[in-house]
């Protein structure tokens, strides 16, 4: 199984960047996927979280300008991310519970992280 995480880059304050992040391999079925960002000397944290269902769960630092959302038929997860701030650059890292097969138990994968910087 593998993450690839996209959508990455420079934006000025108050812009605006989607990342992507599309699970393929022997995938039986995805439970929660989610985001997660790493800024330089700090350790990962949780950015939002969405379950197959679609129910989110957002940081505080997240909460009214990003938007987490799936296509399940594609394992794909999706970060807007809107009004950024130089506080948000990071390297973001998207996760899946993933599931390979009936009997399998779920366990996390992670993506290769893609980098975020927010400055003028």
């Amino acid at each position: 199984v593998q993450l690839q995480a996209s959508g990455g880059g420079l934006v000025q304050p108050g812009g605006s960047l989607r990342l992507s992040c599309a699970a393929s391999g022997s995938i039986f079925s995805i439970n929660d996927m989610g985001w997660y960002r790493q800024a330089a000397g700090k350790q990962r944290e949780l950015v939002t979280t969405i379950t197959s269902s679609g129910a989110a769960n957002y940081a505080d630092s997240a909460k009214g300008r990003f938007t987490i959302s799936r296509d399940n038929a594609k394992n794909t997860v999706y970060l807007q991310m809107n009004s950024l701030k130089p506080e948000d650059t990071a390297v973001y890292y998207c996760n899946g519970q993933v599931r390979t097969g009936l009997l399998y138990s779920l366990k996390d994968y992670w993506g290769q992280g893609t980098k975020v910087t927010v400055s003028s």
